[in-house]
C-alpha cells in the first residue's frame, strides 16, 4: 500500500463523531501519515446537544503554516472540511498555494449547507468564499445544495438525472463528486464529473440521517485515492464504508449523535486492499 503523507484541516468537534475526530483515525486506517490544522475546538458538534463552547484558531493558523514552510514541509494531499469563518478559508487558500507537494491533491468539502439552506452563522460572504476556495481545488465534494448555490440553481429534493448534469454543467469544475444524488426513489449515490465524463455510483438510501457521515465520506474518499484508487472506485469505497457504519449505528437506537464508524474500520481495510 501506499503511505502519503496527508494534512486535514478543519474544526475539531470533541463529541459526536465528526469533522476531525473520524477524519485521523480514517485516514491514518487508509495507512497514511495523517497530519493535522484544526480551525476551532467545539465541545460538542452544533446538532442536538444545545450551544457549544468554542475557541476558534483563526490567529493561529498563520504561524502554524509559516512554521512548516520554514521547515520545508509539504503534503501528498490536503483534505479540507469546515472552516467555519472567512478568515480562515483565506488562509487555508494560501496554505493550499504554499504547502501541497509538486503533484500533489487537494480536496474540499465545503461542509456549509444542507437540506436546501445555510448551516446556521453563515451567510453570503461566506458562501462566495467558500466557492472561491473551491476554484483552487484539484477535487470539490459539495453535497446537493451547496452545488445548486455554486451554480445559481434552485434546490430540488426529488432529483432527476437532467437536473444533476445541468447542475454540474454549471459548476463548472474540473472534478466534482456530488454526494446525495439519488435519482431512483429509494436510492442515493455520488455522480463523479471529471471534465466531460460522468459515471454513477448508486446505492440503497438510509432511512435516517446521521451527523458526520459528510466527514466520513471525504475521508474515507481521500484515504482511497491516495492508495491509488480511481475517484469512482474510492467513491464507492467511500460510499459502501458509510453505509458500513451507518449499519453497526442502527443495532443501538440511542447513539444519536454521530454514527459508529470504528466498527467499520476493518472493512474499510479489506476494501482497500481488495
Amino acid at each position: 500500500m501506499a503511505y502519503k503523507r496527508i494534512l486535514t484541516v478543519q474544526d475539531i468537534s470533541c463529541v459526536g463523531q465528526c469533522s476531525m475526530t473520524v477524519a485521523l483515525p480514517i485516514l491514518s486506517a487508509c495507512g497514511h501519515e495523517t497530519c493535522i490544522l484544526p480551525t476551532a475546538l467545539l465541545s460538542t458538534h452544533t446538532g442536538g446537544f444545545g450551544k457549544p463552547a468554542v475557541v476558534h484558531f483563526d490567529d493561529a493558523l498563520d504561524g502554524m503554516w509559516h512554521h512548516w514552510k520554514d521547515n520545508g514541509i509539504t503534503f501528498d494531499a490536503i483534505l479540507v472540511g469546515y472552516l467555519g469563518s472567512v478568515a480562515a478559508i483565506e488562509k487555508v487558500s494560501r496554505i493550499l498555494e504554499e504547502l501541497l507537494a509538486p503533484g500533489g491533491v487537494s480536496i474540499v468539502d465545503p461542509a456549509m449547507a444542507d437540506h436546501g439552506k445555510l448551516y446556521s452563522g453563515f451567510d453570503e460572504t461566506y458562501a462566495k468564499a467558500m466557492e472561491a476556495l473551491c476554484r483552487k481545488a484539484h477535487v470539490i465534494l459539495p453535497n446537493i445544495t451547496e452545488a445548486a448555490m455554486f451554480a445559481g440553481m434552485p434546490y430540488r429534493e426529488n432529483l432527476t438525472e437532467e437536473y444533476v448534469e445541468e447542475l454540474l454543467m454549471k459548476l463548472n469544475h474540473p472534478c466534482v463528486i456530488l454526494t446525495g444524488a439519488g435519482c431512483q426513489k429509494g436510492q442515493t449515490g455520488i455522480v463523479i464529473r471529471e471534465g466531460e465524463s460522468m459515471q454513477y455510483y448508486s446505492h440503497a438510501r438510509v432511512g435516517k440521517s446521521y451527523h458526520g457521515t459528510g466527514d466520513m465520506f471525504a475521508a474515507a474518499f481521500t484515504g482511497a485515492l491516495m492508495q491509488g484508487k480511481s475517484k469512482l472506485e474510492a467513491s464507492r469505497i467511500a460510499a459502501d464504508f458509510v453505509c458500513k457504519a451507518i449499519g453497526y449505528t442502527q443495532e443501538n437506537p440511542a447513539h444519536w449523535y454521530g454514527v459508529k464508524f470504528e466498527a467499520a474500520l476493518p472493512d474499510l481495510i479489506r476494501m482497500l486492499e481488495a
